[in-house]
């Protein structure tokens, strides 16, 4: 059976979307992630899944990329990467059309996005290459612009 979820991006300011997921029968297919983001500035922008499905303090109680596995962070084409770096998106006249095909995020399993945030935010992912502690974590992307739960929908 395919299952698809759904994640409606809002923030403080201008930022909102809407994030789509795609995943076939096998609990090994990819995920295919489609969408738009709009009020970005023009550039790239991180993108991640945080741990928690948690918006009760804003994007700030969404936690830490999911990094089930205690791994560095990287970018999403990375052999060691966080469950939740899918890198950037880029933003042309303030708007990210998102088309991204990601082999590790899942809609099933223990490892499922089901439930968990969906982050984007005000600066370009580093992709782990910053040459810095908090690259390894963060991506150095900076401010959480915009999130919201990741859930099931038809």
């Amino acid at each position: 059976m395919v299952l698809k979820a759904v994640c409606v991006l809002k923030g403080d300011g201008e930022t909102s979307g809407t994030v789509h997921f795609t995943q076939e029968e096998s609990d090994s297919s990819p995920v295919q992630i489609t969408g738009e983001i709009k009020g970005l500035t023009p550039g790239e922008h991180g993108f991640h899944v945080h741990a928690f499905g948690d918006n009760t303090n804003g994007c700030v109680s969404a936690g830490p990329h999911f990094n089930p596995y205690g791994k560095n962070h990287a970018g999403p084409t990375d052999a060691e990467r966080h469950v939740g770096d899918l890198g950037n998106v880029t933003a042309v006249d303030n708007v990210a059309k998102i088309n991204i095909t990601d082999k590790v995020i899942s809609l099933r399993g223990a490892d499922s996005i089901i439930g968990r945030t969906m982050v984007i935010h005000a600066g370009t992912d580093d992709l782990g290459k910053g040459n810095d502690e908090e690259s390894l974590k963060t991506g150095n992307a900076g401010a959480r612009l915009a999130c919201g739960v990741i859930g099931i929908t038809q």
